[in-house]
């Protein structure tokens, strides 16, 4: 395990940054073809002495970190051979961007300006191996255009961005704007091509298989996903008939928007619904108070760049060095304040700021994981440049805030009626999106149809669909975790019958990997009478 650790942090030195793993924050990764090599080599050679292991692991954390420890490979080795992620221009964008962004996020230890520097300086040849690792490929355009957008985000980071930090060293003006000129020249070589970004039906199985653990096909996960899609918008209709018989529930629902407080009271409305949540969690589960979390406006230095990145508003701090707590960034109006405050309507920031993302949410499956027995379930969840550091994580960290929305409405009063039917309009989007997710990828939509079903059949705001859609052609297998990891969730709980403090305090114990893995040991555990 130690000696994979030893080899994603050598090749994905940012992750390394973001998980909290020493020796690796003045580096960028290893891109030429020398190192996809290497890569290549070092994985087939761990996986092949970890699969002729023949102990046996006595512990639930030995057995979910021998799982683990060949599931990463397994999908490393195999997305080196066939999807190597030195082949999407979006990589290249975003590993520039978070290398820089993820040493100058707060955390217990000061910024380390030095290793700012390095990166800085490393980010020219970084780009223009890059560009000569992508010229001859067909590339999707929807890959390209994307990198396009993260480009002119991270050189206006560069440029303007850095200069507004509170750590800011004039020795980092010079090699911050030679690296926002490779970063023009970068965008300005990229070719759009007609590639199809779908992975196919083989691979996508693998990654259900090997990565989320899920013991079905992926036709019977679609079968699913339809079915559930089909009965949430029957009872959208039903629970919106019941409230108001002369109002759909789209028009219900934009009616929410307008509950919204007013601009100066946006961050302590965050706060305060954090801390309702926190409350109503008690007896249900045991929220986790002794973490803090501080509801704070982006700061000034990453607004111009956080749009086009992958810039969220809870990034839990490196398991390895996590202090006493975390920042929650609100992100401030733009020109629009109408539109800025209908985003900002108490439903919303209730369901999802405080609920999904804070308080019992991943704020509290963070801070559970990181005392987990796993030691790659105490990582696998952590947020890197583009999303999780393990696939494997999915199921639990996504399934679980899911679950978490819904689990206050156990909390009398916690949501209203009206409240109620956004959450059953949230449970329909991660059906529908599942659904999407393998019709996309198994070769059944194109990426215009997947677009289409979001815009006439879910109801996705316009200006998300492009992101949202583009984002799980270059990730398969991300969007399908939501819904499916909620279900392994529900099901359990009815399984096991267990008090729900003690059901949900065991689940997430477990740290983070899949929720399947982590049932398996609920049911040893409850076989076996275990306290």
């Amino acid at each position: 395990m130690e000696q994979y650790l030893a080899l994603h942090a050598q090749f994905r030195p940012v992750d390394a940054s973001f998980m909290g793993l020493p020796g690796h924050d003045y580096q960028l990764p290893p891109v030429d073809e020398e190192a996809l090599e290497h890569e290549r080599h070092d994985l087939a050679n761990l996986l092949q002495k970890v699969e002729a292991w023949t102990g046996e692991a006595e512990t639930a954390g030995e057995r979910l970190d021998l799982w683990l420890l060949r599931s990463q490979l397994r999908v490393t080795l195999r997305e080196a051979r066939e999807r190597p992620r030195q082949h999407n221009p979006a990589f290249y964008t975003g590993e520039a961007a978070f290398a820089v962004i993820s040493l100058l996020l707060p955390n217990e230890r000061p910024t380390n300006a030095a290793a700012v520097l390095a990166r800085l300086k490393a980010m020219p040849e970084f780009l223009s191996t890059g560009t000569r690792t992508l010229e001859p490929l067909n590339l999707p355009a929807d890959w390209v255009e994307r990198a396009r957008k993260e480009a002119e985000a991270l050189e206006a980071l560069l440029l303007r961005g850095l200069s507004k930090h509170s750590d800011y060293q004039a020795d980092w003006q010079e090699p911050a704007a030679q690296a926002a000129a490779a970063v023009q020249t970068f965008a300005s070589a990229l070719k759009a091509g007609d590639a199809d970004p779908a992975c196919g039906r083989d691979y996508l199985e693998f990654l259900m298989r090997e990565a989320h653990a899920l013991p079905y096909s992926a036709a019977e996960a679609e079968r699913r996903a339809q079915a559930a899609f089909e009965a949430l918008g029957a009872e959208l209709v039903k629970m919106a008939h019941q409230l108001d018989p002369a109002k759909s529930w789209q028009q219900q629902l934009a009616a929410l928007e307008q509950h919204h407080p007013a601009l100066d009271d946006v961050q302590q409305t965050y706060q305060d619904w954090n801390a309702r949540a926190l409350d109503a969690a008690e007896g249900l589960m045991t929220p986790a108070r002794e973490y803090g979390l501080a509801f704070e406006l982006l700061p000034e230095w990453a607004r111009e760049a956080a749009g086009a990145l992958y810039f969220l508003f809870y990034r839990s701090p490196p398991a390895g060095h996590p202090g006493d707590g975390s920042i929650y960034w609100i992100f401030p109006p733009g020109t629009d304040m109408a539109a800025y405050l209908r985003g900002q309507n108490v439903p919303f920031i209730k369901a999802v700021h405080a609920v999904h993302h804070g308080s019992i949410g991943h704020h509290t499956q963070n801070t559970r994981a990181r005392q987990a027995a796993s030691k790659l379930a105490q990582l696998g969840g952590t947020d890197c440049a583009s999303g999780i550091a393990f696939l494997s994580a999915g199921t639990l960290v996504e399934g679980w805030a899911c679950y978490a929305e819904d689990l206050l409405l156990e909390a009398p009063g916690f949501y209203t009626p009206e409240e109620e039917l956004l959450l059953k309009q949230f449970e329909f989007r991660n059906a529908a999106c599942c659904l999407a997710d393998i019709r996309l990828h198994t070769g059944q939509w194109t990426l215009e149809q997947m677009r289409a079903f979001y815009r006439d059949d879910v109801g996705f705001a316009p200006g998300r669909v492009w992101a949202e859609t583009t984002r799980n052609s270059i990730y398969p297998a991300t969007r399908l975790m939501y819904w499916l990891g909620t279900q392994v969730i529900r099901e359990l709980r009815a399984e096991l019958d267990l008090a729900p403090q003690v059901f949900h305090d065991r689940l997430l114990s477990y740290g983070c990997a899949p929720v399947t893995l982590i049932a398996d040991e609920l049911r040893r555990r409850h076989s076996r009478g275990t306290p």
